[in-house]
């Protein structure tokens, strides 16, 4: 009797995620609302947002990298699911890039996108600029460079972050897909 092959792995060659991270951190190349993922060596990591963050930080000299779906700034305490807000995002995709690559010393960089304001009805201080906002300050306060962003507008975007050069698209509605 022959078994089917294993299911291929290359889109994300690292372990599994411990079954306490389970719900945030999935190997896989399409990250829901408040997921993180994280591969090495090859693929792409997507996702979509609007007035929530799609933050990549990546080594590109070890070629790892992770993408967050962050929809709101601040957890208030909430470690249920960490890869929801900025201020629990950062650092629990920061340590399962460190445990990706096995504790390797990383020098990490960032691209960020989304912000959106997507509603008409929206006034003054949008949670968008609040999810730039307090992304942009954890980054700062962590030393960790933003090289690239496509942040505000009134538009959703697609995104996609290949781990192989370290390339951001960007796909906005009405115009042209640009390359971060």
């Amino acid at each position: 009797m022959t078994h089917p092959p294993a299911p291929s792995r290359r889109n994300a060659d690292v372990a599994p995620t411990p079954p306490a991270t389970r719900p945030t951190a999935f190997h896989t190349n399409a990250i829901g609302i408040g997921e993180i993922g994280v591969a090495r060596h090859e693929g792409v990591l997507r996702t979509f947002v609007g007035s929530c963050i799609g933050l990549a930080i990546f080594d590109q000299r070890q070629r790892v990298a992770g993408l967050a779906h962050i929809m709101l700034p601040d957890s208030k305490g909430d470690l249920s699911q960490p890869g929801r807000y900025a201020d629990t995002a950062i650092p629990e995709m920061m340590r399962l890039l460190r445990d990706a690559v096995g504790g390797l010393n990383l020098r990490l960089a960032a691209k960020m996108v989304g912000g959106a304001k997507m509603f008409a009805f929206q006034s003054g201080v949008t949670v968008g600029d609040q999810n730039v906002a307090a992304v942009e300050r954890i980054l700062q306060g962590l030393g960790i460079p933003v090289l690239a962003r496509d942040c505000g507008g009134e538009r959703g975007r697609r995104v996609s972050f290949d781990i192989t050069n370290g390339e951001m698209r960007v796909e906005t509605l009405g115009l042209p897909p640009a390359i971060l």
